[in-house]
């Protein structure tokens, strides 16, 4: 197996992708949404409402002699060639940052260990299992998936369309039965079966009640939904949900899970990127994670709107027009401050970042900004006071009263193992937190 390890949010020689050329071949300069057909399970799903993540994305994007990487991590396969897109923070082949994420974001379970080394491919496997309890809790928020199936039935109580082939071949000589189908409303259908099979699968591993202890309900409602479950009808449920996606944009956190139990089950039985699919892999947007931490550490004093679901909602003008959606907005009314979550190196804050923030503070009356990034460097805050006057009348000369914050959350590198890292950021986190008091 060969195997490059690249970092977000950087650049990189093309000739050192020079072992996994294939693989170089097959992601470059395509889009997310092409190597989503492709294969490439990506969270979150939700891309078509997102800012930081679009189908129109990058995953490595010529830029002369270079490769240059975005928000993305995760990992991508093709036959014996391995990429691994790992934080900008990780070390030492650890990528404890990538792991904490997780942790707070998903509530990963602890054992997950993404060292990357010969069993990598399991690894990518056990990532797509530790991510079903998630899809499964947001889909079931929706209730249970309930659709029209067409049930057979061979009995003398006939209610649907008589089926003469099967009645010849069952009821031969008559003795009162007749074969007949018909529609029926149901919960016990393909996809819920699909979700059950995937259920009892994941409960065969050595984790797998520990996994599925934060969803009891959920898979209860689920095996309850079921009673007509049968191991041996695998194959069948994964054949019937491959060719019948759920499309309607109602329940589309069913159709990402539908996709992810395919892809679970699929592992299972012809391990990971064999089979039909020649690339494969999962890819997690930074940005989306690095903002739903945020909102974990200062959700007590910023109200956090939500454009994927279209939770609280802002307009710039009268008459519902401007359409925004600020990351944070504090509670406070005499001192209103605005936070922006921003994935990207410090450096990279810049230009539009800056004409966005102070939009966002004019529209809520606002003096002081926040871009809440992570920082490696340990650097202090970069304070910036905002301008008055023209250039061409008078000399430009900085207000008081209005200023944008360059805000860091330091990310420990050199640590040794992941216990330590997690105690390190407890502290950085509190520092973290002083900046807004």
């Amino acid at each position: 197996m060969r195997q490059f390890r690249i970092r977000d949010n950087t650049q990189t020689l093309k000739e050192s992708f020079a072992a996994i050329p294939g693989l170089t071949g097959k992601i470059a300069d395509k889009t997310l949404e092409q190597l989503e057909r492709e294969g490439i399970f990506a969270f979150p799903d939700e891309v078509d409402d997102a800012e930081d993540l679009t189908k129109d994305q990058l995953i490595l994007q010529s830029v002369n002699d270079t490769y240059r990487s975005g928000n993305i991590m995760g990992f991508l396969g093709c036959g014996a060639e391995r990429l691994i897109i790992e934080s900008r923070f990780s070390s030492k082949n650890s990528d404890f940052f990538f792991q904490y994420l997780l942790d707070k974001v998903m509530d990963f379970p602890s054992m997950l260990n993404l060292e990357t080394d010969t069993d990598q491919d399991n690894r990518l496997f056990s990532l797509l299992m530790f991510l079903f309890p998630y899809y499964l809790r947001a889909a079931m928020r929706k209730g249970v998936f309930k659709t029209y199936i067409r049930k057979s039935y061979n009995n003398s109580n006939v209610k649907g369309t008589i089926d003469i082939a099967r009645h010849i071949a069952k009821n031969t000589p008559f003795i009162g039965n007749v074969a007949y189908s018909q529609r029926e409303y149901s919960y016990d259908n393909p996809l819920m079966e699909l979700v059950r099979h995937t259920i009892e699968y994941i409960k065969r591993k050595p984790y797998g009640n520990h996994l599925l202890s934060g969803v009891k309900d959920e898979v209860k409602l689920v095996i309850s939904a079921t009673p007509q479950y049968e191991p041996f009808d695998k194959v069948k449920v994964i054949t019937e949900n491959k060719h019948n996606p759920i499309r309607h944009a109602y329940y589309r956190e069913y159709r990402s899970l539908q996709n992810l139990c395919i892809l679970i089950l699929q592992q299972e039985k012809h391990q990971i990127g064999m089979g039909n699919r020649q690339i494969y892999g999962i890819l997690f947007d930074g940005a989306w994670r690095w903002e739903e931490y945020m909102n974990l550490l200062i959700e007590d004093v910023f109200y956090h709107p939500r454009n994927k679901a279209g939770q609280g909602a802002q307009w710039l003008f009268t008459g519902r027009a401007g359409l925004i959606y600020p990351d944070f907005i504090s509670h406070n009314k005499e001192n209103r401050i605005i936070a922006d979550a921003k994935y990207k190196p410090v450096n990279n804050i810049g230009n539009k970042d800056y004409l966005q923030l102070l939009a966002y503070l004019f529209r809520f009356g606002a003096k002081k900004g926040y871009y809440l990034y992570p920082d490696s460097e340990m650097s202090d805050d970069r304070c910036y006071w905002m301008n008055r006057g023209i250039s061409y009348e008078t000399k430009e000369e900085l207000r008081t009263d209005v200023c944008v914050i360059k805000h860091g959350l330091k990310i420990p590198r050199e640590v040794d193992n992941y216990d330590d890292f997690v105690k390190i950021m407890k502290k950085n986190e509190q520092e973290f937190r002083m900046g807004f008091r």
